[in-house]
């Protein structure tokens, strides 16, 4: 009885670790861009689109200067998490990807492990080369080289890269006054099939966020059983752009647990009474 309600106690816990809370995603999102006044903007921000399918015959160019189709990076259980930046931006983007490896070095899983790392450059005229050298940047500070092989920046053809940021619902445009690409901070998390599961706005991921996007995108088939009763209670709220608690799935639970308690305390109540009764009758 004592490690039934040491479990139960463990698991709301950690349930409540899970709560969600903070800045709304979008102004997260336009970090760096809401001080500009170039009418460039009004192209700019996040059209979402859900449980849409990304074309994964998409050809494009990895750091090596090697021809690959996105469907290279989509192989079994596996999620993907996305980015469209470019390599040279000065500003954003690099606030990004170092906000993004502070996030990774406290995540319990790997880069290449438990999930793909695959980042695509928004500006055609960047290179394979330049993609390599970011890589090898990025790879140096997240200190774990043995995951190199999860890691993959590409460079692509305009068409291209337009036709998956159309599909991830990313929009952005060249600022002509300011010299660079105008664009949102955001990351894309995908099924192993290339489906859009998760919006991943600003420049920072909790860790606790970014672990449930990722088992939900593999459906469950990664994590852990805590990971799965936390997704039961939780659904992705498409106003609050987050996971938000679903107050029918945690009564289901409740429930689910007190009868659970209740049976076990019945069951060694019923037993304590057969054998107090066992031994009256061998008096």
């Amino acid at each position: 009885m004592k490690i039934i309600s040491i479990a139960i106690l463990t698991f709301f816990f950690v349930f409540q670790a899970y709560a969600i809370g903070g800045k709304g995603p979008m102004e997260m999102a336009k970090q760096g861009l809401k001080n500009k006044k170039s009418v460039v903007l009004d192209k700019v921000g996040i059209e979402e689109n859900l449980g849409g399918q990304i074309d994964l015959s998409l050809p494009f160019k990895n750091e090596k200067g090697e021809d690959v189709q996105l469907k290279k990076y989509f192989q079994g259980d596996t999620p993907v998490f996305l980015l469209l930046i470019y390599y040279e931006c000065p500003t954003l983007c690099s606030l990004h990807l170092n906000a993004l490896m502070q996030t990774f070095k406290d995540f319990d899983w790997k880069i290449g492990d438990k999930f793909e790392f695959v980042a695509v450059s928004i500006d055609p005229d960047e290179t394979p080369r330049l993609a390599q050298k970011k890589l090898d940047a990025y790879l140096d500070e997240y200190g774990k080289p043995e995951t190199r092989e999860g890691w993959h920046f590409l460079t692509g053809e305009e068409k291209n890269i337009r036709a998956l940021a159309d599909q991830i619902g990313f929009k952005y445009a060249w600022d002509p006054r300011e010299q660079q690409w105008a664009h949102t901070a955001a990351a894309y998390v995908l099924t192993p099939e290339g489906k859009i599961s998760y919006y991943h706005y600003g420049l920072e991921i909790q860790p606790k966020i970014l672990r449930l996007s990722l088992v939900e995108a593999a459906d469950h088939k990664i994590g852990n059983i805590v990971d799965r009763m936390v997704l039961f209670c939780l659904q992705y709220d498409p106003n609050k752009k987050t996971y938000a608690f679903y107050a029918f799935n945690i009564m289901r639970l409740g429930g689910i647990l007190t009868i659970i308690i209740l049976a076990i305390y019945l069951f060694r109540f019923w037993r304590k009474e057969n054998k107090t009764q066992v031994k009256g009758n061998d008096v």
